[in-house]
């Protein structure tokens, strides 16, 4: 793009910062979290708003035009990841037409991201960094070079970047809100880059719009691809945005996760033959549906032979038609194959194919090595995160136990809803026989969520069943296990210090030595022996007391509250036993239950589950477990934020 010149770089106060008016139907806001999809939302933003003020016919809306859009949208991006990647924290935008004024202000518009953290400046002072500078700032570079001007503002407790962007009323054309015009730009440059030669190609002008279109098609094909968890998605959108934009076909092949058959290893020798696997066809995609099953059937033969020297870049490879004559559409064009190489190994490779040319130009070549290092970060990513859902199902089925016990003259009902789907959640439950008539049944809730939890859990759950069968009372089993987890936490703690002393005392967090905290409810549960109902004896440690329904409405707590399990050497833990009649309902719940939120307010406020449970009279214990779990997902919009399981048990 050229150099910049940094002179545009200053930090404003508030006095020559563009006039920032209180409202108006030319200014609009909105505030954005501070995650990796805030540049996306940003765009979709500022695109709302320029239709919005085309539909009102705001004065400054006539001269909006797709080359103002396109530019204001690289620049918005390019702040708000600025604010998001480098300050960590929200961000609010505010984008306004300004008219021009009498002195010869020409109209303009004005955009503006403002983060919470102002304790760090905007830098731009590239040569005087080292490899270990933070690099703050970056792509505001390319926000001096598509702004009038630009600026930082500082106010208490806040930092501003905000651009200038003039509106050209003579060159405006209107805006076209069903299709992105830099894209269009961008294939109407492209396509002459083909047809025309060299010295006839677009002019700085038309190249410069082109450039600003491949960077607009490249930020949002990242973030279409970067939102897929799963490879086979991602090699799906790649043909949608390839084809027939930049090719009039293209294929992806993916290596397996083992990197068996990888350019670079051991193994590799896609000469050889023998047992060795060939990448995976993922996916086939050409302009005409028709030919696609053809050309799957040319290419599932044999992938691209690439070089092993090739990490990143375009190959030439072979035309994979056959020669037919000249005469069909297809007989002769140009093919190039991408590695999709991330994280130092190579994934699969990208082949792209477009008929009638002796070779692809430039601005496809370089524009395509761009986009396919943006999918090979979303097959990483994506792999990763189908690595850690399989890990997180494996730790689910161990730790949880695969089926209720059916106990007798019970009837029970489950629900368990871990806050990550398919991941170790910090709930837990079980109900299960203990020998002599007698069954138990327990939930919990551990301090912290995955791998941490699942520690915990992995140690509670063996060991409740392991002192429930050798007969110890509910008490004595909440008193021993309080006892595991305070010296698993001394262990911990030791072994901690230990290592921390070893290495003089620097360069190892102390990692381990909090204290592992669990509230949980158990019980034990008898069959009474005149055949009336089912004695229960339970205990609850630090968790949401459970409540005990009669057949007529009446409800009660069934337990009295008590510490915390992991949190003193002896708290002497104490049951409470009674006796539940045919008819008689206990619902045990977690704090995901109790503490849903909706506002300022919890499910349990004002007796708010005991007066759930009481619309549930009647209702078997399926049905009433189901109905539970509606109510607490209907009190907020928003999904549940914590872990949620509730058990319900029934005498019959």
């Amino acid at each position: 793009m050229g150099s910049i010149p940094l002179q545009r770089e200053t930090t404003f106060s508030a006095t020559n910062m563009p006039d920032h008016p209180h409202g108006g139907p030319n200014v609009v806001r909105t505030s954005l979290p501070g995650n990796p999809l805030a540049p996306a939302a940003a765009r979709r933003f500022l695109r709302a708003a320029f239709a919005d003020w085309t539909e009102q016919e705001l004065p400054q809306a006539a001269a909006l035009g797709d080359r103002l859009a396109d530019d204001a949208v690289v620049v918005l991006s390019e702040l708000v990841t600025n604010a998001v990647v480098h300050a960590g924290t929200s961000v609010e935008l505010l984008c306004r037409l300004d008219e021009a004024t009498p002195d010869g202000v020409p109209a303009a518009l004005v955009v503006e991201v403002t983060d919470h953290h102002p304790a760090r400046a905007v830098r731009n002072d590239r040569g005087s960094r080292t490899p270990e500078t933070p690099e703050y700032g970056r792509g505001l570079r390319l926000v001096a070079s598509l702004a009038e001007s630009w600026g930082v503002t500082y106010r208490p407790g806040t930092k501003t970047v905000w651009a200038r962007l003039p509106v050209d009323e003579v060159a405006a054309t209107p805006a076209d809100p069903g299709v992105h015009s830099a894209v269009r730009a961008l294939e109407r440059g492209l396509r002459a880059a083909e047809l025309l030669p060299p010295e006839a190609r677009n002019p700085p002008h038309d190249r410069d719009w082109i450039n600003r279109g491949a960077l607009s098609f490249l930020a949002e094909a990242s973030d279409l691809l970067g939102g897929q968890l799963d490879e086979d998605m991602v090699a799906a959108l790649v043909g949608q945005l390839l084809v027939p934009r930049l090719a009039d076909w293209c294929a992806v092949w993916f290596y397996d996760e083992e990197g068996r058959g990888l350019p670079g290893t051991a193994d590799h020798d896609l000469r050889a033959a023998g047992p060795m696997p060939l990448p995976r066809l993922a996916r086939v995609w050409h302009m005409r549906e028709s030919r696609t099953e053809e050309l799957r059937r040319i290419l599932e033969k044999e992938p691209p032979r690439l070089p092993e020297s090739v990490r990143t870049g375009a190959v030439p490879v072979p035309w994979p038609f056959e020669t037919r004559g000249g005469c069909a559409p297809d007989d002769s064009g140009a093919a190039l194959a991408y590695p999709l190489s991330a994280g130092g190994r190579t994934l699969g490779i990208l082949l792209i194919g477009r008929a009638g040319l002796p070779r692809f130009p430039d601005e496809i070549t370089g524009l395509v090595e761009d986009f396919s290092r943006r999918v090979a970060l979303a097959v990483s990513a994506a792999r990763r995160y189908t690595r850690q859902a399989t890990i997180s199902r494996i730790l689910q089925r161990g730790l949880l136990p695969t089926a209720i016990a059916e106990i007798p003259g019970m009837k029970s009902a489950l629900v368990y809803e871990p806050k990550e789907q398919g991941g170790p959640g910090g709930d837990f439950y079980d109900v299960f026989p203990a020998g002599d008539g007698r069954w138990c049944f327990a939930l919990g809730d551990v301090q912290g969520k995955g791998p941490e939890a699942a520690v915990v859990i992995g140690l509670v759950r063996p060991w409740l069943r392991l002192l429930a069968r050798e007969g110890y009372p509910v008490s004595q089993v909440l008193d021993r296990l309080n006892r595991l987890l305070l010296d698993d936490a001394t262990e911990a703690a030791d072994s901690a210090a230990r290592a921390l002393a070893a290495a003089g005392g620097q360069g190892i967090p102390p990692e381990g030595t909090s204290s592992r905290f669990l509230s949980i409810l158990y019980g034990e549960l008898t069959p009474a022996e005149d055949g009336s109902g089912v004695v229960c004896t339970l205990a609850s440690a630090g968790h949401p007391l459970p409540l005990l329904m009669r057949p007529g409405g009446e409800i009660v707590a069934a337990a009295a509250p008590q510490v915390l399990l992991g949190v003193v050497d002896d708290p002497d833990y104490t049951s409470e036993t009674f006796e539940m009649l045919i008819g008689d309902t206990l619902l045990c719940v977690t704090d995901g239950v109790t503490e849903r939120r909706c506002g300022h307010r919890q499910f349990d406020d004002g007796d708010g589950l005991a007066h759930a449970l009481a619309g549930c009279a009647g209702l078997t214990a399926p049905l009433l477990a189901e109905r539970i779990r509606r109510l607490v997902h209907a009190f907020a919009d928003s999904p549940p934020d914590d872990d949620l399981a509730l058990l319900v048990l029934q005498a019959h």
